[in-house]
C-alpha cells in the first residue's frame, strides 16, 4: 500500500512549525489570495496548529514562528485580520534608493543609461491618472531590456514627434488606457513648447 505522505509537499507554514528553531516566516502579497485565505490563516496562526485531512495529523508549532505579511493594497482585507496585525507602511524608494537597488541588479550600468533610465521612470511615476504606476519590478525589467536591446541613453530623450514613448515601454506601462494617456500628455507638451 502506497503512502499519501509520499506525495504531499510540506509548504512554508509547514515547515516554520516544524522548525527546531524560531522562524520568519514570509507571506507576501496577501491581498492577491483568495478571499478566504487571511482569515484561514489567521486561525492557523492564533491556534499555532493546523490538521492535514491526506494524512489525519494535527501539525503543531515547536516555535511561534515571526510571520512578515506583505500586501499592495489591491484589495481590502477583513477587518479580523487586520486587528491582529501590526501596520508598517514602506514608502516607494526615493531615486537615490532606487539607483542602488538598480545596481545591485546591474553592477556594471553605464551611469548616462541609468541616469536617463531613472529620469523618464520618475517621470511617468509623477503622472497623474494612471491606472499602474510603474514599480521597482517594472523598473528592473525595462533596464534588463534596454541592455539587451543596447538602446542608447540618448534614445530615453527623443524629441522626435513619432517617438514620443520612450523604447520598450511595455515594460514600464502595463495596460492601453496608460499608454493612451501617456502618448497624449507628451503630445500636449510638446505642442505647447
Amino acid at each position: 500500500m502506497k503512502d499519501i505522505r509520499n506525495y504531499i509537499v510540506k509548504g512554508v507554514l509547514w515547515q516554520a512549525f516544524e522548525s527546531d528553531r524560531q522562524s520568519v516566516l514570509l507571506i507576501d502579497e496577501i491581498d492577491k489570495a483568495d478571499i478566504e485565505f487571511p482569515n484561514d490563516l489567521l486561525r492557523e496562526l492564533d491556534r499555532m496548529e493546523f490538521y492535514v485531512y491526506e494524512t489525519r495529523e494535527l501539525v503543531k508549532a515547536k516555535h511561534r514562528p515571526l510571520v512578515i505579511i506583505t500586501s499592495n493594497n489591491e484589495k481590502e482585507l477583513p477587518d479580523a485580520f487586520l486587528w491582529r496585525c501590526f501596520f508598517h507602511h514602506i514608502r516607494f524608494p526615493d531615486a537615490s534608493t532606487m539607483k542602488e537597488i538598480v545596481k545591485v541588479h546591474f553592477p556594471g550600468i553605464k551611469e548616462d543609461l541609468l541616469a536617463a533610465a531613472m529620469q523618464r521612470f520618475f517621470e511617468l511615476r509623477a503622472m497623474s491618472g494612471l491606472k499602474k504606476k510603474p514599480s521597482t519590478s517594472e523598473l528592473l525589467d525595462w533596464l534588463k531590456l534596454l541592455l539587451a536591446e543596447d538602446i542608447p541613453p540618448e534614445a530615453l530623450h527623443s524629441t522626435d514627434q513619432h517617438q514620443v514613448i520612450p523604447p520598450l515601454h511595455g515594460a514600464l506601462l502595463k495596460n492601453e488606457q496608460d499608454v493612451a494617456l501617456f502618448e497624449r500628455l507628451l503630445f500636449m507638451n510638446r505642442n505647447h513648447r
